[in-house]
């Protein structure tokens, strides 16, 4: 089977484009690793760039990688024609039997509902969630991506929803689904949680008013206070915003809180052997990476009963559960793991055996390739 993956490089994301070496996002990355595991697929990536960059042949001996080049008119002003019509000419090159687009945040789901040929999308962000948003009132990139989720919701042959709750939100827009987490970086499955006297919460995230980390640090003041533990925040803070200053003035006056900023993957693996729990007290989210990647590293779990996160944490199995707008229900989570090792480690090692089952990257894919057979024999 010749499957072509959607995604975006994000060496062109980041205009890092010194870099001799592609990487995407954590999901599509994973996804990509997995087929690199099985036989009899041929992968071939294609990432559109606004600027010439160095191009390997190959990522993996069947994984090729292919970064057509757009000038900037092609992208969000033509609403990403100019990369549909370059993916399009592209892949008549290629002739694969399914195209997949990972995200609707940008170019990826154009260019798979455009290219003639069968098609699948996967979302990651949820595109009209975010723009109803009433931070995102009057943005004019989340009113347009908005608009064309909607309109390649309905012109693909199906969607790969990674949680119940994408799932709940386009079905009445496209053709079918299939319920399908993201893969997990095989990095986070060797982690070995190296026991500390003084328990290490681990919070990973944007620190935004949508993950709730001002909600974190308030549950958490008291503990902190007693020397009961410590917690160290992974993720960017907008200084410049009135909430951003808050979280950043709280945690300066709390005893034992790291602001670790932005990690990448194999720093990450690194903060997850030195952390007792995770923590992710979240107001809306799809499927969060961090939760799969702490049951994939050993980690009891605690994160809000909100959006396509119930689908990931088994409750009282693989960790707890609690409603965000509660810093006393945030607490009691916390209390409770906290003081019972017994109970972290329980739920630690049931987190690492669903993550194996579920998640490895070999599995994620071999059940993408059975979703793309449903859709060439229908």
């Amino acid at each position: 089977m010749k499957i072509v993956q959607l995604t975006t490089d994000n060496r062109n994301q980041n205009k890092q484009y010194d870099l001799t070496t592609p990487y995407f996002g954590t999901a599509p990355a994973g996804l990509i690793d997995g087929f690199s595991l099985i036989e009899g697929v041929e992968v071939h990536v294609v990432s559109c760039t606004s600027k010439r960059m160095h191009v390997p042949e190959k990522l993996a001996s069947n994984v090729y990688f292919h970064q057509p080049y757009v000038p900037k008119i092609g992208w969000g002003r033509s609403l990403f024609l100019g990369c549909a019509w370059a993916t399009r000419r592209l892949l008549q090159e290629i002739k694969p039997d399914i195209v997949h687009g990972q995200g609707t945040e940008r170019d990826c789901s154009m260019e798979a509902v455009l290219s003639g040929y069968p098609n699948v999308l996967t979302i990651h962000g949820n595109m009209r969630v975010h723009a109803a948003r009433p931070e995102q009132k009057g943005s004019s990139y989340y009113k347009m991506a908005a608009a064309l989720e909607t309109f390649c919701l309905k012109r693909t042959g199906g969607v790969v929803a990674i949680s119940g709750y994408t799932q709940a939100l386009v079905k009445n827009l496209t053709r079918r689904t299939w319920l399908l987490p993201n893969a997990v970086d095989r990095r986070f499955f060797d982690v070995v949680p190296v026991d500390s006297s003084v328990p290490r919460i681990l919070f990973v995230g944007s620190l935004g008013e949508r993950k709730n980390p001002l909600g974190l640090l308030k549950a958490c003041e008291e503990f902190l206070k007693r020397g009961e533990c410590t917690l160290a925040m992974a993720g960017q803070s907008d200084a410049d915003c009135e909430y951003g200053r808050k979280v950043n003035e709280l945690a300066a006056r709390l005893p034992g809180v790291e602001l670790l900023g932005f990690m990448d993957r194999e720093a990450l693996a690194t903060e997850f052997s030195r952390s007792t729990l995770l923590v992710l007290p979240t107001f809306e989210d799809n499927c969060p990476m961090v939760i799969l990647e702490a049951m994939a590293a050993g980690l009891p779990v605690a994160a809000s009963r909100v959006g396509g996160v119930p689908d990931l944490v088994q409750e009282e199995v693989t960790g707890l559960m609690f409603d965000p707008a509660s810093i006393d229900a945030i607490r009691d989570a916390i209390a409770r793991l906290l003081g019972d090792p017994k109970l972290r480690a329980t739920f630690g090692t049931a987190g690492r055996r669903h993550a194996l089952e579920n998640y490895h990257p070999a599995v994620i894919a071999r059940r993408h390739v059975e979703i793309y057979r449903e859709i060439l024999t229908s």
